[in-house]
């Protein structure tokens, strides 16, 4: 690890009080999401959108995706607080090129108004989570369940949907609204979480720097599926 964390006691860490280990957090959040729709709309307006559409790169930066996450998730406590970094910012461009091709079926006046009404309900949360005197830390196997549970349905469904077409249009728009809402209820249990984060690793400023990145990719993930959720939802009214 880098070797200037151990050297700082945690008064002269770059985290100072609870609410400034918070703010960092979303300011990583908010350069990751930053970082993922520029390189997005990006992508959509230049010729390597025609390349993730018509070949297998889309799908091989899909288990890059997916590898960067574990990496990070798995070995945060033996990777350098740089290199945690580097990987959030790494899965912020990955994601950005793969939401591209989301981006290429939706109006760009819809891709607005989905991340505009995101945006509110991820910060309603957020201040949730951040202010309220409750304990949230119950909801976590709650919404582990619930995830792995629309996991399996949005599975089952895209298999009816191939079979029977016609019959997927409500279910999906329920689905939608269901999952916007588990992912809402993420929201305000990752951000309550950071202040466990901040309690265990006080005295620990690479832990807090590393806990910072951890923290802000949840609540990234968090965004982003409302964002995507929301998209799915105004696409579906629209049609």
């Amino acid at each position: 690890m880098d070797e200037k964390y151990y050297t700082l006691s945690y008064a002269e860490s770059p985290f100072g009080t609870l609410n400034q280990y918070m703010t960092r957090t979303f300011v990583w959040m908010f350069a990751g999401l930053l970082v993922t729709f520029a390189v997005g709309i990006g992508t959509l307006t230049s010729p390597l959108i025609y390349l993730l559409v018509n070949s297998g790169l889309y799908f091989i930066l899909c288990i890059a995706e997916l590898v960067l996450v574990v990496v990070l998730s798995a070995r945060i406590d033996k990777l350098q607080p740089s290199t945690a970094t580097a990987l959030f910012f790494g899965y912020a461009v990955l994601n950005g090129l793969n939401l591209s091709v989301i981006f290429a079926v939706y109006a760009f006046s819809t891709l607005v108004l989905a991340f505009l009404v995101g945006a509110l309900y991820f910060g309603i949360m957020a201040v949730y989570g951040a202010t309220t005197k409750k304990d949230l830390s119950s909801w976590g196997p709650m919404l582990t369940g619930a995830l792995i549970t629309l996991l399996v349905v949005g599975l089952l469904g895209g298999l009816l949907m191939m079979f029977m077409p016609g019959a997927f249009g409500t279910f999906d728009l329920i689905l939608c609204a269901i999952s916007l809402v588990v992912f809402m209820a993420f929201t305000a249990y990752d951000v309550q979480k950071l202040k466990y984060y901040y309690t265990c690793f006080g005295g620990d400023a690479a832990m807090l720097h590393k806990s910072s990145i951890i923290g802000a990719l949840s609540l990234y993930l968090d965004y982003i599926n409302i964002f995507l959720y929301v998209l799915r939802i105004l696409g579906r009214h629209r049609d």
